[in-house]
């Protein structure tokens, strides 16, 4: 094993003890609904390409969204980069940037999330507009 690929899961192993640790649940649960939502949102476009929407919106509790502010974390980014890497295995592509914008919302009871994508062919992470209602 590579030293790369020992802190890359060091990392991983890291950033799941912290979701265990907001939510009481493990992370691999909202990790799951994003590939889920991929998937079942990718459609074959041709000889072998498939296509999967490239912008999420990911919507948490405010009390669990200030609490990852307030450490710093970079979960839009670090939910991207595992998105992209269940992307990379299932062979899709992306028809822009691929980008998980993480907002806290009112409406979403404390430990749970929402999730929701769309296709953007030109996407930024900040002003994002709302892919639910895209």
């Amino acid at each position: 094993m590579s030293a790369l690929t020992a802190l890359e899961q060091a990392l991983e192993h890291r950033w799941e003890a912290l979701w265990a640790r907001l939510l009481d649940k493990e992370p691999v649960e909202l990790l799951d609904a994003l590939r889920e939502e991929c998937d079942s949102n990718a459609v074959v476009c041709g000889e072998g390409r498939k296509m999967a929407p490239n912008v999420y919106a990911v919507e948490l509790h405010h009390c669990v969204h200030d609490e990852l502010a307030r450490r710093g974390s970079r979960v839009g980014q670090v939910l991207t980069d595992s998105l992209a890497r269940h992307g990379e295995r299932q062979g899709y592509m992306w028809p822009g940037p691929l980008t998980v914008h993480v907002t806290r919302s009112p409406h979403v009871p404390n430990g749970r999330y929402r999730v929701a994508s769309a296709v953007m062919s030109h996407v930024s992470a900040d002003g994002l507009p709302d892919p639910g209602r895209a």
